[in-house]
């Protein structure tokens, strides 16, 4: 390789690396920016129970997929970490449901706040060729309603879910 082809490899390299770097800081940016116009439409979500009596329907490991604005399936909820993808354990109470995170905070949907239970086969960017989704529809205390979603690691332990809203 004689000098000026290092050189004009050199220079296209730096523009990649500049231009990858410009992408992903836009990226971060808009991400930021949408957290902060959902936060006073989020607000706090509700807070977890003292106590919960037993399981109605036993804990059920999967994915957190995210959380979406209803009735946009992939308006993708950025605020805090409701976002993020994540390992997680569902399970029912007479109370609410509890979504146990990795790596993140659990959430608690209050059973008077579920609307609806439904099987879907994508949420929040994430698609599948078959209904494996479970998506929770339920009202956080500002008023918005969200769709939370969870991908089971069992596909047919989904039945035990679906028709629970009136628990």
């Amino acid at each position: 390789m004689n000098t000026e082809t290092l050189i004009a490899s050199l220079v296209m390299a730096a523009i990649v690396v500049v231009l990858i770097g410009w992408f992903i800081r836009a990226m971060l940016r808009g991400w930021r920016h949408r957290a902060e116009q959902q936060a006073a439409l989020i607000g706090t979500l509700p807070p977890l129970p003292d106590t919960v009596g037993p399981a109605l329907v036993p804990p059920t490991k999967g994915l957190y997929v995210g959380s979406t604005l209803a009735p946009d399936w992939n308006d993708r909820v950025a605020v805090g970490d409701l976002g993020f993808r994540t390992k997680a354990v569902l399970t029912r109470y007479p109370e609410g449901i509890m979504v146990q995170r990795s790596g993140a905070m659990p959430i608690w949907i209050p059973d008077e706040s579920i609307t609806a239970i439904r099987t879907e086969r994508g949420i929040a960017g994430k698609a599948l060729t078959h209904e494996g989704i479970l998506a929770i529809r339920w009202k956080l205390p500002s008023g918005a309603e969200i769709d939370t979603g969870f991908r089971a690691d069992d596909r047919r332990e989904l039945t035990r879910w679906v028709g629970q809203e009136a628990a």
